[in-house]
């Protein structure tokens, strides 16, 4: 059994995660959101997961039923990879 979980980095400032947030809310997709005006720590968690801090930062991180998962695929920009994060949300 295994189970996907999406966690979202974003800013306040970025029309792009307001652009993403729309439409995982339009969708009905849950995710956990980072604003990292709000928990600037997040912030060295992001870099680490995706080598930069540009936003918004979607983390795609599978779950198994014993625990282990693979490594999180990350994908940075929504406008730009919204036809993949399209696929992977099965939308």
């Amino acid at each position: 059994m295994e189970s996907k979980t999406l966690k979202l980095y974003t800013r306040p400032t970025c029309s792009d995660c307001q652009e993403a947030k729309a439409f995982l809310l339009k969708n009905n997709i849950p995710y956990i959101d980072y604003n990292l005006s709000i928990e600037p720590e997040r912030e060295k968690e992001l870099i680490k997961l995706s080598g930069s801090r540009v936003v918004p930062a979607f983390v795609f991180k599978k779950k198994s039923f014993i625990g282990f998962g693979s490594k999180p695929k990350v994908l940075i920009g929504f406008e730009r990879n919204e036809e993949e994060i399209k696929k992977l949300l099965a939308v």
